[in-house]
């Protein structure tokens, strides 16, 4: 697929060209990383690839797995060596998937170019290489630039504490080349980045710290200010840390997408515990700001961890037209469509429940609600009543299939949907109307992960081998 899409490099020349691209087949196979952590099981994690052509024989079925030589490692995100930042380059192949471990601090190099459907490793880097050269640990989002390097963003320092600093791997030998940021200034927390070089700017999100997550979610973390708060805002050229948009405690700001448009100099941020989402811009006086857009209500409840149900907003994209914007409520269960034609006033059109903690039957009762009329019923797809709520999202290119995983994390998977941790987690592929908004569920379409041959396994985030709405960034 890569190899066709665009002979003068990886990736794609816009964003239209990779949503409407005649070179760009829809998508055949999918990698998801899938984690053993915290399962009970003593596996190493694997890289998982999926058939989702409804032409193949294996339809829906993990044709490769590739494991990790080490144990515990938590598998999270993954990024490539290179994308459409790097387009015009000739000498540049989409062919190595990077795969920061988030728990462990390892970091994987996958090579996917040798053969599509079954991924080796290529390089291992170890954590001590990022602690002596950058002290910081805990990678989790790697973005490619047009400069041919990797950037990696951190939670963590190497003793578990709160630090957002970036490490920067060479693109060809994938050597540790030290730390991104300029300056002694750097945010107290890190998590997710995007970059946009045409209004000279870079900006990272806030999780938690390390030590403090490992194991769980404290609600009394988020009071001691474990948690995070803040988009902070870089000097794109300078490397330095400018500015600090706070968006309230106990935001925590994950995911951050900016329009694919590289003119655009505007995006949105999807916060977890407030269930925000908040557009970020650049003012007049050109700095940045940011203002809420969504929200969505929690849930008053009895039978849970706390008396009110936030809806969790844990992963968020934006198709390639930058018409609709999709986030998942982790915990309510449902997953979201808006319109963003006018990216002020995002509006609601389309909606599908697929789990999640407030299902009828369960052990949580739903005391008032200001959204649904009655509690959803159970999500069964083939028979199989699934665990969990909706997470991950990946869209088609063609911006008509939404794919879909439910592993959050391991240590709160176990916290939150212990059944998820035993029965495994599942993929979903949700149909999208285009043209009108709309979400619909394909019944013939589900990965069970609860069958996998060494046992049950939570798989995580999907990327497909020719790059998509969440990893290529056009400069």
């Amino acid at each position: 697929q890569s190899a066709k899409c665009g002979a003068c490099g990886p990736g794609y020349a816009t964003p239209l060209d990779a949503m409407k691209g005649k070179y760009c087949p829809r998508e055949e196979i999918v990698y998801l990383p899938c984690i053993y952590r915290n399962t009970g099981i003593e596996k190493p994690d694997y890289l998982a690839t999926v058939d989702v052509d409804p032409k193949s024989p294996h339809y829906c079925q993990v044709i490769h797995r590739l494991p990790m030589p080490n144990l515990k490692d938590e598998l999270h995100h993954s990024g490539w060596n290179a994308c459409s930042s790097c387009f015009g380059d000739a000498t540049k192949r989409r062919n190595r998937l990077i795969l920061p471990s988030l728990i462990s601090s390892r970091i994987y190099v996958v090579d996917v170019g040798t053969d599509l459907r079954a991924p080796r490793i290529h390089k291992i880097v170890e954590p001590v290489e990022l602690f002596w050269k950058g002290n910081v640990a805990n990678p989790h989002t790697s973005h490619c630039l047009g400069s041919g390097e990797i950037l990696i963003s951190c939670l963590g320092d190497p003793s578990g504490n709160g630090k957002g600093g970036f490490i920067l791997l060479d693109g060809e030998t994938f050597e540790v080349k030290g730390n991104w940021e300029n300056g002694e200034k750097v945010p107290p927390l890190g998590y997710d980045f995007w970059y946009q070089p045409r209004h000279n700017v870079l900006m990272s999100t806030e999780w938690g710290a390390p030590k403090v997550l490992a194991d769980g979610f404290k609600p009394a973390d988020v009071e001691r200010g474990h948690y995070g708060r803040r988009i902070n805002v870089w000097d794109w050229s300078t490397h330095t840390y400018i500015q600090a948009i706070d968006l309230g405690k106990g935001s925590i700001p994950l995911e951050i997408r900016f329009l694919h448009n590289p003119d655009a100099a505007e995006g949105f941020v999807g916060c977890a515990l407030s269930s925000a989402v908040h557009r970020l811009y650049k003012t007049e006086k050109g700095d940045w700001a940011a203002e809420k857009v969504i929200e969505v209500p929690s849930k008053k409840v009895q039978g849970w961890l706390l008396p009110d149900m936030p809806g969790l907003i844990t992963d968020i994209l934006i198709s390639l037209d930058d018409r609709f914007l999709y986030f998942s409520n982790w915990l309510h269960g449902d997953i979201r469509q808006y319109d963003i034609s006018n990216t002020r006033k995002p509006k609601l059109v389309g909606q599908v429940f697929l789990g999640g903690s407030i299902t009828k039957g369960g052990p949580v009762t739903v005391v008032e609600d200001k959204e649904l009329q009655c509690q959803p019923e159970p999500f069964v797809i083939k028979g199989k009543r699934v665990p969990g709520g909706p997470q991950m999202i990946q869209l088609s290119l063609d911006g008509k299939r939404l794919y879909v995983s439910s592993s959050l994390y391991s240590a709160w998977d176990k916290q939150f949907y212990p059944d998820l941790v035993k029965e495994g987690s599942v993929m979903l592929q949700i149909d999208v109307d285009t043209e009108r908004g709309g979400l619909k569920v394909n019944k013939n379409f589900v990965v069970d992960f609860g069958k996998e041959p060494d046992g049950p396994v939570l798989a995580h985030e999907i990327r497909y081998p020719g790059g998509d709405s969440t990893s290529d960034i056009w400069i």
